[in-house]
């Protein structure tokens, strides 16, 4: 009985953590793998007007830091963007104009790699981490990339994107192991109280 409150507290606490920000919120998230054919901007901005989400995260762009025209979507014009000179990775994330969202901060890095935004959606705080991890060395560079935004994570934070990491044997091909690097980014997770929306909501789904 007391094992049964214990999860059922538990299971309270994760889902009161995942809707503090608020349930009017929709978050989308996809590589695009390349945005520079003017037909895949088209078919990528008809889907963002489909799928008509509040927030809209992008990675694997491959624009340059003189592109920020090229994502405009009618309907979300606020972009901000972190892009690599050479046209390489490249990550972006749109707001909806149909939502009060005042930025206050903004960190990236000039690869390409990561945007993170801070700031309020409807007089709610919000801080947003868009990431795209490269192929090789992907759990190292997450959990590096989490150590350094360490002060800016809080009960507020969503982490979206492309992380090139399975963080449990059920989300990994039959090529990937669970090796030392992947155990201790997940050690950083639970150290740092960030926890696996998908795998919280969908436990037996791979």
């Amino acid at each position: 009985m007391g094992r049964e409150t214990k999860e059922t507290e538990e299971k309270w606490k994760t889902r009161h953590k995942m809707v503090v920000v608020g349930p009017h919120i929709s978050i989308i998230t996809l590589n695009v793998n390349g945005l520079n054919s003017p037909i895949k901007r088209h078919r990528v901005a008809g889907w963002i007007k489909e799928q008509d989400p509040t927030i809209c995260c992008l990675q694997e762009t491959h624009l340059s830091p003189k592109d920020k025209h090229r994502l405009r979507v009618k309907g979300w014009r606020t972009i901000l963007q972190a892009n690599n000179e050479q046209k390489k990775a490249g990550v972006a994330i749109l707001i909806s104009d149909k939502v009060d969202f005042k930025a206050k901060q903004m960190k990236k890095d000039k690869e390409g790699q990561y945007i993170m935004i801070q700031g309020t959606l409807h007089q709610e705080d919000i801080t947003l981490i868009n990431i795209y991890a490269p192929n090789t060395g992907a759990p190292k560079f997450v959990k590096q990339l989490l150590i350094e935004l360490k002060e800016d994570i809080n009960n507020n934070t969503i982490i979206v994107g492309d992380l090139n990491t399975p963080l449990t044997p059920m989300d990994r091909t039959s090529r990937q192991k669970i090796n030392k690097e992947i155990i201790e980014l997940n050690e950083k997770l639970d150290q740092m109280d960030l926890i696996d929306t998908y795998r919280t909501l969908h436990p037996k789904t791979a």
